[in-house]
């Protein structure tokens, strides 16, 4: 006898606080699963506040008004079981939650048991802990539902569902934020869940930009035997269909003598509670699921473009600007922010300024004249000179002749922020920042100068890999966006004569390797030196990272792309005396 559901997994795109355009969202969803008589249909974590609502959590009526969000949901949802996240709450204690909403009505909720506390994580702040794994019985077939960081955590509730009580779908709703290589880390997770608990295990994922974090979606649904039946969009709302078919799964399990002796030494550390599901009536046949080609994982370097691409756009529209604005100076870093910028948001929407002095090469305008040429975005030429000279003028007897140095370097670099911030304070435009994780790191940047703006696109992008991306986005395209002169030029901050990065700091494939291992490791000076890095050159990179705290707690927020990023991921204190 068949045993199947029809399953929607719906990957969508919410803003943290706009509980009512979520609240459009998720109905919308609903109804077009509805369409196709999906059995049940699964929203992310939080899909009601978006995540992470953070201290809008201390709200008491915020709490109340997610609440009533749920309950005008639940009843619009007359012929599908729908799973969403939202806050609960009881005597004054709020969860991160999941309601099973049925012909109308909410029938269950479960309270995610394991609350993630570290990197991006802040959890413990809010919420308490749940302490009771739900089973959902629909269509004779069990389902284990859960949160997110439930199923990294092993022996605990995904044994308890599938092991303990026969759970034959694992059904995980998340909110688990991007960084490279997280995709393949999560892909083998819910591979090894399967194959060890022989259960299908269905994955929803939130899509979309959140301040510093993306949320790529890449919602997956993988059989027993670990193969992956449908994978979601990455980096763009979906909604999955599928039919699961359970009638082999019994006679699998049967015949598996390491899920039995699993099954018979697991002591399930929790109580459990099972809610059944009315089955709702259903015309048959049920109309046919166009499934989508097998969805090809892009390259590791045009899936983090993806990413940035897809933070720039929320970042910008969810704040409500239309705009941007950056300045071009012919260098890398501005090339690919631009580049970034444009497919974020339309050639229409990015103006660049360069603003040259003395100091500029002129291949450096021709460069980012170039550059706005192959992107069709517009570019505007302020020139700094006077103004620099006004200022040189004005500070003459305060510096009394003393030489040219950092001082006057700076006061250019700010001169140009002065001049981004007045376009923006006049158009209405986004100033984006243009500078790097390497330099970032280590201070190579002016406060009110390069860093002055409203987001920093590449904040978390090591210089080396700037390059890796500028390139592979002219491959990928057949055509050169960046132009070859800037790729191959030496890189320059070009506020003062024949200035080089490379005169100030460690060539940068030499700086990155350090800096990923004492920012994204926690690497001590020996364990980085017995990597085979100079001593000296060490030091001095971590010097120069530990003094530039205090730049970089002022600095605008950018996306997240790697393991660990500065602000919500990496809190050191400003004043530290503790040195390696």
């Amino acid at each position: 006898m068949s045993k199947t559901l029809r399953i929607a997994l719906a990957q969508i795109n919410v803003t943290v606080g706009d509980l009512k355009g979520n609240e459009r969202t998720i109905k919308q969803f609903i109804e077009r699963a509805a369409q196709y008589q999906a059995d049940l249909i699964a929203f992310p974590e939080l899909a009601i506040t978006g995540y992470p609502p953070e201290d809008l959590l201390l709200r008491s009526h915020f709490i109340r008004d997610n609440k009533k969000c749920l309950q005008r949901i639940a009843a619009a949802a007359k012929k599908i079981t729908a799973v969403i996240g939202f806050v609960d709450s009881e005597e004054k204690k709020i969860y991160n939650a999941a309601a099973v909403i049925c012909n109308g009505k909410i029938v269950a909720t479960y309270r995610k048991i394991h609350l993630p506390n570290y990197g991006v994580f802040d959890e413990k702040r809010y919420f308490e802990a749940g302490n009771r794994p739900l089973i959902l019985e629909l269509n004779d077939i069990k389902i284990g539902l859960n949160i997110c960081e439930d199923i990294w955590v092993e022996q605990s509730v995904i044994e308890t569902q599938a092991l303990a009580t026969g759970a034959e779908i694992i059904l995980n709703i998340s909110s688990s934020p991007y960084h490279a290589g997280k995709a393949e880390e999560r892909e083998n997770l819910l591979k090894n869940t399967a194959t060890q608990n022989r259960a299908y295990v269905c994955y929803v994922n939130l899509i979309g930009g959140q301040d510093e974090l993306v949320f790529d979606g890449n919602s997956l649904i993988v059989d027993p035997q670990g193969s992956i039946q449908l994978r979601g969009k990455q980096f763009e709302e979906d909604l999955l269909l599928f039919d699961l078919d359970i009638a082999d799964l019994a006679y699998l399990r049967s015949t598996d003598e390491n899920f039995l002796q699993r099954k018979h030494d697991f002591d399930p550390p929790y109580k459990i509670e099972l809610v059944d599901i009315p089955c709702l009536p259903a015309e048959l046949p049920k109309p046919a699921i166009i499934q989508p080609e097998n969805r090809i994982k892009p390259d590791p370097l045009s899936e983090i473009y993806q990413a940035l691409v897809l933070g720039t756009r929320d970042y910008v529209q969810k704040n409500g600007f239309k705009k941007v604005v950056l300045g071009l100076s012919g260098g890398i870093d501005s090339a690919l922010t631009a580049a970034i910028a444009k497919d974020a948001l339309g050639e229409e929407n990015v103006i660049g300024i360069s603003m040259p002095s003395i100091f500029s090469s002129p291949s450096s305008l021709d460069d980012a004249e170039q550059l706005a040429a192959n992107l069709n975005i517009k570019n505007l030429v302020i020139p700094i000179q006077p103004t620099f000279e006004a200022y040189q003028q004005m500070m003459h007897e305060t510096f009394q002749n003393l030489p040219f140095d950092i001082a006057e370097e700076n006061i250019q670099a700010r001169i140009r922020g002065n001049i981004l911030m007045a376009l923006s304070n006049k158009f209405g435009w986004l100033v984006l920042t243009t500078g790097n994780k390497s330099e970032i790191s280590v201070g190579y940047c002016t406060l009110y100068g390069d860093m002055a703006g409203g987001f920093a696109v590449i904040k978390d992008v090591p210089k080396t890999l700037v390059y890796q991306l500028s390139v592979n986005l002219n491959e990928s395209n057949d055509r050169e966006i960046i132009p070859q002169s800037t790729l191959v030029k030496p890189p320059s901050a070009e506020l003062r004569p024949n200035q080089k990065d490379e005169d100030s700091l460690p060539p940068y494939r030499i700086l990155d390797p350090i800096l990923a291992e004492y920012i994204e490791r926690d690497a001590s000076l020996e364990q980085i030196v017995e990597l085979g890095f100079d001593e000296q050159t060490v030091r001095r990179v971590i010097r120069l990272v530990d003094q530039s705290e205090y730049k970089r707690r002022q600095g605008p927020p950018g996306v997240k792309i790697t393991p660990r990023a500065f602000g919500r991921d990496r809190r050191m204190p400003i004043t530290n005396r503790y040195r390696l």
